[in-house]
């Protein structure tokens, strides 16, 4: 069994930062990418960024220049370093990882969400 335990959100003022982790536990052989979505009220969840196994990342536009995705690949940790936040970032942000618990087939898992509100 693998869990996403996500961390770190919470309430800040326009232009402030926060730094969300997410750790992987549980049955793991290996992981492969890792990565952030979001989901604002009365919208669909949307991807915030991604990293790969091999370190290869991918922002969505509106967040590239502020947002900073991490990984520790001993902790089976990944992170978002969210800098200069606006009102419009305000979300439930989930942690995704595609991990492989048995060598031959990698699943998708999902955290619960930490919810982030930066305030005007």
């Amino acid at each position: 069994q693998v869990q996403l335990v996500e961390s770190g959100g919470g309430l800040v003022q326009t232009g402030g930062s926060l730094r969300l982790s997410c750790v992987a536990s549980g049955s793991i052989f290996s992981i492969d990418s890792m990565g952030w979505y979001r989901q604002a009220p009365g919208m669909q969840r949307e991807l915030v960024a991604t990293i790969s196994s091999g370190g290869e990342i991918n922002y969505t536009d509106s967040v590239k220049g502020r947002f900073t995705i991490s990984r520790d690949n001993t902790k089976n940790t990944v992170y978002l370093q969210m800098n200069s936040l606006k009102p419009e970032d305000t979300a439930v942000y989930y942690c995704h990882a595609k991990i492989r618990p048995i060598p031959i087939r990698s699943y998708d898992y999902w955290g619960k969400g930490t919810l982030v509100i930066v305030s005007s």
